[in-house]
């Protein structure tokens, strides 16, 4: 018979994920939260997965959260292994992703006396976390509801830390914990996910004070940065772009798409003389989604200020243009429907200037890449067409991330990226994460040190065998030879991590299939079959040539400005 835990703060907990349907648990095995898995497994409700690394834990329940776009709960043991969530946690702060850490901990009497296995918990997070709720008293009822409540309407991390005395594997019968359950369900209020539907509307006067800005002006600027797929804003943004005074700029991570948008920002902007720079600053700016890619953009932006920055989001508005004049605090969704009913096309050649020069650009970067070597740019030339329709396109961080902005990308692929923190620690676990999480084929693009740094991802027994790893191996880091830092300092080798390590042996130990390409003609071979059903996940291995990568992209960017 299935037996659950004893222990009632255990039991509030269980009870109020189960009420707020949430449906993933991911378990870091430890002794100090037995009562939590004792329970959690005892649920009929929760899907649980159990994950050993808790660093590599985090970052898979990031990505079931980034897809699934519900909280899910991380049970870990007490001590340092709640430290080991922080770059997660952190990660998920700045994306407005919703985690919720249940940690087991030590209670009070044993904190700093030395006993084994234990820290300080309470509050561990403060600095990147939503909430925080430290048990053990009496409204515990109420900050498990707040925590999730939190979690659910304010889209990101939050922290309930759980204090357990021993004896912890105690159990009572199912049927009494069953009993105890349903009238906890009873008394605990579901959280109400907020929607479109029940947002607050902006105030028609107020708002028309900002179309009448936007209406006299001929130059507007619509940056549009990460972003989950939305059939509502895409066709938002294409309506936008019908007026010829606004010009619209999307990264790949933005999901939307359109031949009128300015998709690869830096292959415009890097060529651009003094007056190019000046005539390219708009009147208004305005922003929506989250993180910014593009450091060029971001130079622009701040060294030719518009005379107005908005910025639309619900939740939060960053002033990264040091420019910020006003902030929407509604969806993007909700904002356009309003403010289109008050605004009115203005004549400008604004909009067509810019696409023009996009189309030069274009022009300019096809010619290149016929020509140019085996190289990591030719690689990315290769391998984005070659995606399967309808697939979710994982992205690495640092080169890969910038690489996939140069080109055209598949206008049915769904792109993420880790850009809360932008780190390379746990591109691979959060791609699983989201691979399990979805039924579509997952291809994950990585460079070799982030692959090998979250190489502990792969041991996971939830990778689905449609999940796809391309593994560009160019031998150490190779966006610290662009940057002209790192060169002129005499200690590259400290900034870069020369290797000459592979995947193979690694593929071999978690069944995955293996190949590899070393040329443009292997990796036309390996291709053709790479994506091909099978019975395990693979990883294709590319190797680049270290030391030309560099001089290779440095000629590209140069070639445009030609």
């Amino acid at each position: 018979m299935q037996q659950n835990s004893k222990k009632k703060l255990a039991e509030l907990v269980i009870a109020s994920c189960i009420v707020n349907e949430i449906e993933h648990i991911v378990i870091s095995p430890g002794s100090r939260n037995a009562p939590l898995i004792i329970g959690f497994n005892a649920s009929k409700q929760l899907k649980i997965e159990s994950v050993v690394d808790e660093r590599s834990a985090a970052f898979f329940a990031l990505g079931i959260a980034q897809q699934t776009r519900k909280p899910v709960v991380l049970v870990c043991t007490s001590g340092s292994a709640l430290l080991n969530y922080y770059p997660a946690i952190a990660e998920a702060f700045y994306s407005n992703i919703p985690l919720v850490v249940i940690s087991a901990d030590r209670p009070a009497h044993l904190i700093d006396v030395g006993d084994g296995q234990t820290i300080r918990q309470e509050n561990v997070f403060e600095n990147h976390i939503l909430f925080s709720a430290n048990l053990g008293g009496e409204n515990d009822r109420e900050l498990v509801k707040k925590a999730l409540q939190t979690a659910i309407n304010k889209r990101g991390p939050v922290h309930v830390n759980v204090p357990f005395d021993e004896p912890l594997y105690e159990k009572i019968s199912a049927e009494i914990i069953d009993d105890e359950v349903e009238k906890l369900k009873s008394e605990i209020i579901k959280v109400e996910e907020k929607s479109l539907l029940n947002e607050i509307p902006l105030a028609v006067n107020e708002l028309q004070n900002f179309a009448d800005c936007w209406n006299a002006s001929s130059k507007k600027m619509v940056l549009v940065g990460e972003h989950f797929p939305d059939e509502l804003l895409q066709t938002q943004l294409e309506y936008m772009a019908k007026d010829p005074s606004v010009l619209v700029l999307i990264e790949n991570t933005a999901n939307v798409s359109h031949p009128k948008f300015i998709n690869s920002i830096d292959k415009l902007i890097f060529p651009f003389a003094e007056d190019e720079l000046e005539s390219f600053k708009p009147d208004i700016l305005l922003t929506l989604g989250g993180m910014i890619v593009s450091k060029k953009i971001k130079e622009q932006l701040r060294n030719y200020k518009p005379k107005h920055h908005w910025h639309t989001d619900a939740k939060r508005a960053y002033n990264t243009f040091h420019c910020l004049e006003h902030h929407f605090m509604v969806s993007p969704q909700l904002f356009f429907s309003q403010f289109f009913f008050l605004t009115k096309p203005k004549e400008s050649d604004y909009q067509q200037f810019w696409l023009h020069k996009k189309e030069i650009r274009l022009q300019k970067h096809q010619e290149f890449i016929a020509t140019c070597p085996f190289s990591d740019l030719k690689v990315f030339s290769k391998i984005l067409p070659s995606i399967p329709n309808n697939s979710q396109l994982q992205l690495g961080n640092s080169s890969v991330i910038r690489y996939a902005q140069l080109f055209d990308i598949n206008k049915s692929l769904r792109i993420f990226c880790n850009r809360g923190t932008s780190g390379i620690d746990g591109c691979t676990s959060t791609a699983i994460g989201a691979a399990y999480a979805v039924k579509e084929n997952t291809v994950f693009i990585t460079g070799d040190i982030s692959f090998f740094y979250d190489s502990n991802a792969l041991w996971n027994n939830y990778i689905p065998n449609n999940f796809r790893i391309i593994l560009i191996n160019n031998g150490g880091g190779g966006i610290f030879r662009f940057i002209p830092g790192p060169q002129q300092s005499g200690a590259l080798d400290y900034f870069e991590t020369p290797h000459h390590l592979t995947a193979e042996h690694l593929c071999k130990m978690y069944q995955f299939e293996y190949s590899m390409a070393k040329d443009e003609t292997e990796l036309e071979q390996q291709l053709s079959h790479f994506y091909k059903d099978s019975n395990h996940p693979k990883v294709l291995e590319i190797f680049t040539p270290r030391e030309e990568n560099d001089h290779i992209l440095k000629a590209y960017f140069n070639n445009l400005k030609a």
